[in-house]
C-alpha cells in the first residue's frame, strides 16, 4: 500500500503534487506539472518540454489518471472507459501515456505495445497471437493506424481490427466486475482522425471504439525539433 501517494520521490528529491487529507489526495495541477516537467527530462532527455498551449489537455488527462471522477464527469470524461489519445505525429501523444502513469500508479497502469510489432508477431507466428489480447489485462496500443496488414501463410488479417473488437468483448462482458477489480481497460494513441479510423478498420470498429473509449485530441503542431 502507497502511504504517501501525494509525494513523488526522484533520485535525492521530494516532490509533493497534493495535500493528503482524510486519507483524500488533493492533487495541485501546479505541483503535477513541476514534477511532469522533471520526470518527462528523466525519461526522454533534455528535449522534453510540457507546453502551455496543451494545458487543457494536460488537465483532462491529469484529471483520468489520478481518477478524480467529479473533475472528469465535468469534462464529459468516464474514468470507466479507456483513452484514445490523437493529434499529428510528434505532438507527445506517446510521451504521455508513457509519463502519466507515474503520477498514481496504483490507480492506472497498462503495458504500452506498438501496433507494428503486433502485426509483425502476427505475420511470423499467426493467429494465437490475436488470444494474447483477449485477456482481462490493461493495454496501451502505439501508433495505431500505420501498422501494415497482417499476412500469415498467405492469410491477410486485419490485425488491429480484429484485436479491437476482441477488446470490445472484453469491455463490454466486465462491466459486471467494476465493484470487484474493475474493467479491462484498452487506450490508444494514433494519428488518424475518426474518418481515417473509419476507414482504415470499418464502421464496426469506429463505433465500438466510441462505446469503451474517451478520445482527447491534440490539435497542435509537430514539436519535435
Amino acid at each position: 500500500m502507497i502511504t504517501e501517494p501525494h509525494i513523488k520521490i526522484e533520485g535525492t528529491s521530494k516532490f509533493q503534487i497534493g495535500e493528503l487529507k482524510n486519507d483524500i489526495v488533493h492533487y495541485d495541477f501546479e505541483k503535477i506539472k513541476t514534477y511532469l516537467n522533471i520526470k518527462g527530462y528523466l525519461l526522454f532527455g533534455s528535449t522534453f518540454k510540457l507546453y502551455p498551449e496543451d494545458d487543457l489537455l494536460l488537465y483532462k488527462l491529469c484529471c483520468y489518471f489520478i481518477q478524480d471522477h467529479y473533475s472528469c464527469s465535468q469534462m464529459g470524461i468516464d474514468t470507466n472507459k479507456g483513452l484514445l489519445l490523437s493529434g499529428p505525429v510528434g505532438c507527445g501523444k506517446t510521451s504521455l501515456m508513457k509519463l502519466l502513469p507515474h503520477l498514481a500508479p496504483h490507480k492506472t497502469n497498462y503495458e504500452i505495445i506498438p501496433t507494428r510489432n503486433i502485426v509483425f508477431n502476427f505475420n511470423a507466428t499467426g493467429f494465437e497471437v490475436l488470444d494474447r489480447y483477449n485477456e482481462t489485462r490493461n493495454y496501451c496500443f502505439d501508433d495505431l493506424g500505420i501498422e501494415p496488414t497482417g499476412c500469415h501463410y498467405t492469410k491477410e488479417c486485419n490485425v488491429m481490427g480484429e484485436i479491437l473488437l476482441s477488446r470490445h468483448d472484453l469491455y463490454i462482458n466486465s462491466k459486471n466486475l467494476v465493484a470487484e477489480r474493475g474493467r479491462s481497460k484498452t487506450h490508444i494513441t494514433t494519428n488518424l482522425n475518426a474518418e481515417e479510423l473509419e476507414q482504415r478498420y470499418g464502421n464496426r470498429v469506429r463505433s465500438r471504439l466510441r462505446e469503451m473509449l474517451n478520445v482527447i485530441a491534440f490539435d497542435s503542431k509537430d514539436k519535435r525539433q
